[in-house]
C-alpha cells in the first residue's frame, strides 16, 4: 500500500458517508437485474434479515433462496447461542409473569407514596423508578439480542415492524414493566400469522390499554383516544372511509375494556356478574360498559358486552381499507418510501384472500419484480444500521453488554419503546439521512471497528478473554461481500492504513447504509 495514496481516516470516512444518503450502491442496483447471481442473493438476504453475517450466508447457501425464505416465513422455535440464551433466561422479565411483576411494582408504588418522612419517601420513589427503568432495559436488551442472534431473522424484523405499528411509549404510567411482555407475547408470536390475531392480542394487552387511555373509557364518560388510533393508525388508515361517528361508536364498544393492577375484583351488579372477564391484568368490567346498540361502519352492533369488541375487530381486520393500508405499510418498510401501487394492490388482494395471513402477503411481495428492483436502494433506519453492524462484526459471538447499542439508538432518535406519539417511528429514508445521523454512524463504525465499543464489558468481573477488534476482512467478505461493493468503496478499503481503519471504512460505506 503506497503511503501517498492514503487519506486521513476522518476525511475518507466522511467521503464515504457523503454518498450514503444520495444514491444506492451501483453494484446493488445492477444485481437486481440478474435474479440468480450471488450478489443479488446477498442483497435479498440483507433485506429479509437484520443484516448479513457468516451464519446467515451459510444458511442461505445450504438451503437455497426458496427454502431459506420459506423457513423465514414459517419459522420454528428460535435457537440462540447458549451464552445469549443464558443472558435472557437470567432476566426478571423472563422469570416473573407479567401480572405478578406489575402487581408487585404497584405495591411498591403504593408503599412509596405512603412513606411519611420526606427523605425516605423521595428515596422509595427513586427506587421504584429505577426498578421500572431496569425492567425496560431488560426488555430492550432482550429484543436486541434476539435481533442479532436469532436465526428467525424475518420474524424478528416483523416483530419490530409491528411493535412500531402498534406503538406504545414506555414513559407513560408503569409501561416500563409491561413493554417486555407486550413485545414477547402480544407481538412476536403473531408477527407472521393472521393480522386479526395480532390485532386482538394488542387490543387485550394492558400496555396498549393504558397507553391509549382506554382504562378511563366508561359509559357516560367516553374516552375516544384508543378508538381513533385503532382505526386511523392500526387498521383502516387515515383515509379508510370511517367517520367521527364511527370513532364515537367504537369508543362505546370499548367501554369497560381496561386494566386491573391489583389482586381484588370489583363489585359487579348481580345481573352482569356472568359478563365480567379477568385474564391476567386485562379486565372487562360490565359496570362500565355501554350496553346500547351501536352503528359501526354502516352496520348495527347489538349491545351485549365484550363480544361486541370481537365483532368490531373482525370487521376492521377484514375491511378492504385495512388490507390496502397494511400492505402499503409493509411495502414501504421492505421496498421503498413510495411503493408501486400495483404491488400494493396485489399484496392487498392476497391479504383479503388469505384472511389477513401476513406470511402470505409477504410472499407476494418477496416474489415480485418490484421487490427485486428495489434491492440495495432502501436507506437503513438507525435500528437496521446498528443491528446489521453488530451482526456483521461479531456473527454468532455473544456480546456481553447491549448498553452501547441502546445508547446508539437513543443518540440517533430511535430508542426501543421510545416513540412518544402513537404513530410509531417514520419508515421513510429522509427521516434518517441527515448530516447529524451520518456523523453519528461514522462514530459508531469507528468504535465497533476499533473494538472500543464496550460490547464485551460487564458490570461484574471482566471476561477472561480480551476481545479484539472484529476481523471483517474475512472469508465472508472476500467470497460474498466484496463483489457487491462499488469501485469507490473498494478503493477506499485498499487505502486503509490499519485493520481497524479498514473495519471503519467498511462499516461506514454507502453499501452498509443501504439494504
Amino acid at each position: 500500500m503506497s503511503p501517498n495514496r492514503l487519506l486521513p481516516t476522518t476525511l475518507m470516512c466522511l467521503l464515504l458517508l457523503a454518498g450514503c444518503a444520495a444514491t444506492a450502491p451501483p453494484a446493488a442496483q445492477h444485481a437486481a437485474a440478474a435474479p440468480d447471481n450471488a450478489a443479488q442473493g446477498i442483497a435479498m438476504l440483507e433485506r429479509v434479515s437484520w443484516g448479513v453475517n457468516g451464519g446467515s450466508v451459510r444458511q442461505l447457501q445450504a438451503q437455497g433462496w426458496n427454502a431459506y425464505l420459506q423457513a423465514q416465513l414459517h419459522p420454528g422455535k428460535t435457537t440462540l447461542p447458549p451464552a445469549v440464551q443464558a443472558q435472557i433466561d437470567a432476566m426478571t422479565i423472563s422469570q416473573v409473569p407479567l401480572d405478578q411483576l406489575v402487581m408487585s411494582m404497584e405495591q411498591k408504588r403504593k408503599e412509596s407514596a405512603a412513606v411519611m418522612d420526606d427523605m425516605a419517601k423521595q428515596q422509595a420513589q427513586k427506587d421504584y423508578q429505577q426498578e421500572l427503568n431496569r425492567l425496560a432495559r431488560e426488555a430492550a436488551t432482550r429484543s436486541l439480542l434476539l435481533d442479532v442472534y436469532s436465526p428467525n431473522q424475518l420474524q424478528q424484523q416483523l416483530s419490530w415492524f409491528w411493535l412500531n405499528h402498534f406503538s406504545v411509549h414506555q414513559g407513560k404510567h408503569n409501561l416500563r414493566a409491561m413493554v417486555g411482555d407486550y413485545e414477547a407475547n402480544a407481538i412476536a408470536p403473531h408477527a407472521l400469522g393472521k393480522f386479526r390475531d395480532l390485532l386482538g392480542a394488542t387490543v387485550h394487552h394492558p400496555a396498549m390499554l393504558r397507553y391509549l387511555d382506554n382504562e378511563a373509557n366508561a359509559v357516560k364518560r367516553i374516552n375516544e383516544n384508543y378508538a381513533r388510533e385503532l382505526m386511523e393508525l392500526h387498521t383502516l388508515g387515515v383515509n379508510g372511509g370511517y367517520s367521527q361517528t364511527d370513532v364515537q361508536e367504537l369508543a362505546r364498544i370499548l367501554t369497560g375494556v381496561g386494566v386491573n393492577l391489583g389482586p381484588d375484583t370489583p363489585k359487579v351488579k348481580p345481573a352482569l356478574q356472568s359478563q365480567y372477564v379477568r385474564r391476567g391484568l386485562f379486565e372487562f368490567n360490565p359496570n362500565r360498559h355501554d350496553y346500547g346498540d351501536k352503528q359501526f361502519l354502516g352496520q348495527t352492533v347489538k349491545g351485549r358486552g365484550l363480544a361486541e369488541l370481537d365483532e368490531a375487530l373482525d370487521r376492521l381486520s377484514r375491511s378492504p381499507a385495512t388490507a390496502h393500508f397494511i400492505s402499503a405499510k409493509l411495502a414501504q418498510y421492505f421496498v421503498g418510501d413510495n411503493p408501486p401501487e400495483p404491488l400494493v394492490a396485489r399484496m392487498a388482494t392476497t391479504f383479503q384472500h388469505s384472511d389477513g395471513m401476513i406470511a402470505d402477503v409477504l410472499q407476494t411481495m418477496f416474489n415480485s419484480p418490484e421487490f427485486r428492483q428495489s434491492l440495495g436502494k432502501k436507506f437503513k433506519d438507525p435500528m437496521h444500521y446498528v443491528v446489521s453492524a453488530v451482526r456483521l462484526s461479531y456473527d454468532d459471538k455473544p456480546i456481553l453488554n447491549a448498553g452501547p447499542m441502546l445508547n446508539w439508538l437513543s443518540r440517533m432518535g430511535q430508542p426501543l419503546y421510545g416513540r412518544q406519539t402513537p404513530d410509531g417511528y417514520p419508515l421513510t429514508d429522509a427521516s434518517w439521512a441527515s448530516p447529524g445521523q451520518m456523523t453519528t454512524r461514522f462514530d459508531i463504525a469507528r468504535t465497533i471497528g476499533s473494538g472500543s465499543a464496550g460490547l464485551f464489558k460487564t458490570d461484574g468481573p471482566q471476561p477472561q478473554e480480551k476481545v479484539a477488534f472484529p476481523q471483517l476482512a474475512s472469508a465472508l467478505y472476500y467470497q460474498s461481500l466484496q463483489p457487491t461493493l462499488s469501485p469507490a468503496t473498494r478503493q477506499a478499503l485498499e487505502q486503509a492504513a490499519s485493520p481497524q481503519e479498514w473495519n471503519t471504512f467498511l462499516l461506514s460505506s454507502p453499501e452498509m447504509m443501504h439494504r
